[in-house]
């Protein structure tokens, strides 16, 4: 989730029909991961492994993603997904670190099965999740026949996503990580996809965080707000022990960089200080040729959903049904366009 700099945001909740019209660049793994781990084999003998079908294949990404990106659709927005790339090396520990967690979590998942222990597994099986890249294909796919843009990123995702938003070929990058705004997001929306569910009974809202304003009620600039999280700690840094998200926003303020805090404070400066500045403030994205919403191809959707991976016929009209209203025919039955 990279740094946290929630303490330092005014993340103003909104009406998600303010966003018809706008292109909305999504973090895909991130999203993902929420359907995933939330939709799981439960009940009281739920084993607490993924949501699959009668041949075994999971199916809890594909509904996740059918579900929400048709409501956005139906709200009038046009989403475009943005997955993961290749990680940059400096993040190689994060994600050894990540992978161990979710092997032991996969181990303590089967041993608490053999012990018929059903609530711990459904806990470690939800932390053992994994999306795999057969998934992220079956997702591709899925946003194809759907006639949705998506991009494969140069490194991080929410980096890629970023960037695009800076060049202007998207208008608002939405993700829960708050690094897209250290990577120069002009807007980040949080929650979006959880938009009016409920969590610990109450029910969430989207966010909007705007950067200028964020670095204008701080009187920081980008440089000096990506020294600050490098201070607090990010996935390419742990960080500087004894500096949170107060003290390392006084300290910025008052010396201006990390080398004169840490001279001043007679500590160590981070390693490899410049290559991860160089991360946040100049990251890798690739260019992209297009990102206008394409046309609907219903009987193949239909194919793949209901035929190939076992979704109910009201669960499709449903969906179909939320892009009723927003669609156009091209006069062919199976097709329509945004």
């Amino acid at each position: 989730m990279g740094c946290n700099l929630r303490d330092l945001v005014d993340a103003q909740s909104f009406d998600l029909k303010e966003l018809a019209g706008k292109t909305v660049g999504i973090d895909a793994f991130l999203v993902a991961f929420k359907f995933i781990t939330s939709m799981r084999n439960r009940g009281a003998e739920g084993d607490g492994g993924p949501l699959t079908n009668s041949k075994g294949q999971p199916v809890a990404h594909l509904m996740g993603f059918l579900e929400r990106t048709t409501t956005l659709l139906e709200l009038g927005l046009k989403p475009v997904y943005v997955f993961d790339g290749k990680h940059p090396e400096l993040k190689t520990d994060v994600i050894a670190q990540r992978r161990a967690r979710r092997v032991k979590a996969e181990k303590e998942w089967k041993e608490a099965l053999a012990e018929g222990d059903y609530e711990r597994a459904q806990k470690m099986g939800q932390r053992a999740a994994n999306y795999t890249p057969e998934m992220q294909t079956q997702t591709k796919k899925l946003l194809d026949l759907l006639g949705v843009p998506w991009v494969d990123a140069a490194a991080e995702g929410e980096g890629q996503a970023a960037v695009m938003a800076r060049r202007g070929e998207i208008d608002i990058v939405a993700t829960q990580d708050w690094d897209a705004l250290l990577y120069g997001s002009p807007i980040l929306i949080r929650n979006l996809m959880s938009h009016g569910s409920k969590r610990m009974g109450r029910v969430v809202s989207a966010e909007r965080i705007i950067l200028d304003d964020l670095l204008s009620e701080h009187q920081l600039s980008r440089e000096q707000l990506v020294d600050l999280a490098i201070m607090i700690g990010t996935d390419f840094h742990p960080g500087i022990k004894g500096i949170g998200p107060k003290t390392g926003l006084k300290l910025i303020k008052e010396h201006g960089d990390i080398e004169t805090i840490c001279q001043v404070k007679e500590k160590d400066v981070p390693e490899r200080l410049a290559e991860i500045r160089e991360i946040f403030l100049n990251h890798p994205a690739c260019d992209v040729d297009s990102m206008q919403q394409g046309n609907v191809d219903e009987t193949e959707l239909r194919n793949f959903l209901i035929d190939e991976f076992e979704f109910g016929e009201k669960r499709f009209e449903r969906n179909m049904k939320r892009l009723s209203g927003r669609i156009r025919s091209t006069g062919q039955s199976s097709l329509f366009q945004f």
